[in-house]
């Protein structure tokens, strides 16, 4: 797990601003999903158009091509390989993409926007324009000492001096993070000063990875998602960082994320979604290669998914993967999409059925237990109402790292809304942070759990919530950024409470089966001891 050393982070801020910059969060977290329900909305009309376009245009061709493509399509029960991708392509999309205009580094905010009733936001700038670095000349006076921090950041930058550049964020962030970002902070909105902390942190996303130290480049990803996480680049940097710590499921899910933010928020280059999801691809065949515990089969489908169809794709999972069949399981509450036929303009995309297998039965049955749940959270805790010894924690949290978590990053790298419910796989790496926090491991803690924030604001952009998720998500951020801060520590975490909610759950289950069990052992006994009398009726 890395670990952060050393930069300025909201941790090191005055309580006053802690607690104004976690207020503004929530407020943002809000407003971010009224925005994603707008951009998915102004989407799926014009892909009712397109579609009411299509089928005009299919009328008048010949009947039944349709209905043999889904018959096509539904008897192609294989795997689907994945061809190796040499580095050097991977490393030119990261040139092309992530490093973007390195040679030509400029100061973003030497013309500043004029002070009028009626300014564009930032946050509409990068929509408008995705394909290019978001457009700050649309702000207000930047603050003057932020800009000389900057304009000295870009400038050693340029020179590729990267550890002087790092250096020079950094101050510029500590600026922030004292209210010095636009000229007239009372006036400035929350999302504006957001951006420009996005920008600064994914700034130095890029000199610690020049630095080749992307152990520290982590969490200034995460914020930068946490702070603009509509905009793509932020999502294929933060791939970049997982990459090189050889995090590739996390690489996919985030590459996936940036080609699925990149269409949404209208990109239409289809030369840069054609790098993304190389990308994208590149990362998914790298975790597939080193997944040892357990192996994988995508099955294409345009039908309605039948009981007989799952036992069909389970036998031919048992054929080719022989060696992984302690336990198997297909996910087909959630379906999958992969870069090679995914077109997020086409509703639906072609999507895949995923079948795992794995060598230990344990490894993959808490899946089944997942699925059948309301909320996500895993539990293994025997006894709900005691507390977890020091021994117990520890075997929990190596439970969580090595086993739990990999599987779920594993499932999320192909599939854009999740598995189970709204949150899944976030809720588990806060339970996993807590579990960290008792082993007092902080710096971990503080990096798993900036990771979840990075995933808890793309929710809304990802899919549809509703109000109860939306009051589920709020509740997350904010004992999130409480954690972070230190604050509230005597309450309750959601996230806690929710697997406290779920060890009683799997108590009531225990004692259920166990009432079943016994009596069901009861009736036999009664039935034999019936049976014994008869007979000894019948033979006197």
């Amino acid at each position: 797990m890395s670990t952060l050393a050393n930069p300025p982070s909201i941790l090191e801020m005055s309580q006053e601003i802690k607690k104004s910059c976690a207020d503004k969060q929530v407020e943002i977290t809000v407003e971010r999903i009224k925005m994603a329900k707008s951009l998915k909305e102004k989407q799926s009309n014009d892909l009712e158009k397109v579609a009411f376009k299509r089928k005009a245009e299919g009328d008048e061709k010949p009947a039944g091509k349709k209905e043999a493509k889904i018959i096509e399509l539904d008897s192609l029960l294989i795997t689907m390989p994945l061809p190796h991708i040499p580095l050097k392509n991977i490393m030119d999309v990261e040139v092309k993409l992530v490093y973007v205009d390195e040679e030509k580094v400029s100061y973003e905010f030497v013309e500043s926007y004029p002070s009028t009733g009626n300014r564009p936001t930032c946050r509409a700038a990068e929509i408008a324009d995705p394909l290019h670095e978001p457009n700050f000349s649309v702000l207000p006076q930047i603050d003057k000492w932020l800009q000389v921090a900057l304009k000295d950041a870009s400038s050693c930058y340029r020179q590729k001096k990267y550890a002087v550049a790092a250096g020079q964020f950094r101050t510029a962030l500590e600026l922030c993070s004292k209210g010095a970002v636009l000229g007239k902070p009372f006036e400035a909105s929350a999302e504006d000063i957001a951006s420009v902390a996005s920008f600064i942190e994914t700034k130095l996303v890029a000199c610690y990875l020049r630095m080749r130290k992307p152990d520290l480049a982590l969490n200034h990803a995460h914020r930068s998602i946490v702070l603009n996480p509509a905009y793509f680049r932020n999502h294929l940097r933060q791939a970049t960082v997982f990459r090189c710590l050889e995090r590739y499921s996390e690489a996919a899910r985030s590459a996936m994320i940036a080609d699925y933010m990149f269409w949404l928020c209208g990109g239409s280059e289809h030369g840069i979604s054609k790098l993304i999801k190389l990308y994208w691809q590149a990362m998914i065949e790298e975790a597939i290669t080193r997944a040892e515990s357990f192996s994988v089969m995508y099955t294409p489908f345009a039908t309605k998914i039948r009981a007989d169809k799952i036992e069909k794709v389970k036998e031919v999972f048992t054929k080719i993967h022989p060696a992984y069949v302690e336990f198997i399981y297909t996910d087909f509450q959630g379906l999958h999409v992969l870069p090679q036929t995914v077109d997020w303009s086409s509703f639906p995309p072609q999507q895949y059925l995923l079948t795992l297998g794995f060598k230990n039965k344990e490894d993959g049955k808490f899946l089944e237990k997942m699925s059948s749940r309301k909320l996500p959270t895993f539990t293994e805790h025997k006894t709900p109402f005691s507390l977890l010894t020091r021994e117990d924690t520890v075997r929990h949290m190596e439970t969580m790292g090595k086993r739990i978590l990999p599987i779920l990053d594993f499932i999320r790298g192909t599939q854009l809304n999740g598995s189970f419910r709204a949150c899944s796989g976030v809720m588990e790496k806060l339970q996993y942070a807590s579990l960290l926090s008792r082993l007092q491991r902080v710096k971990e803690q503080s990096q798993v759990i900036n990771q979840a924030m990075a995933e808890l604001a793309t929710i809304p952009y990802l899919q549809d919530i509703s109000q109860q998720e939306a009051e589920l998500l709020q509740s997350l951020m904010a004992d999130a950024m409480d954690t972070l801060e230190g604050r509230r520590n005597d309450k309750e975490r959601v996230w806690n409470t929710i697997q406290k909610v779920g060890r009683i759950e799997d108590f009531l289950y225990q004692l259920e089966d166990s009432f079943l069990k016994t009596k069901k052992l009861r009736t036999a006994r009664r039935q034999k001891t019936k049976m014994k009398r008869l007979q000894t009726a019948q033979q006197s």
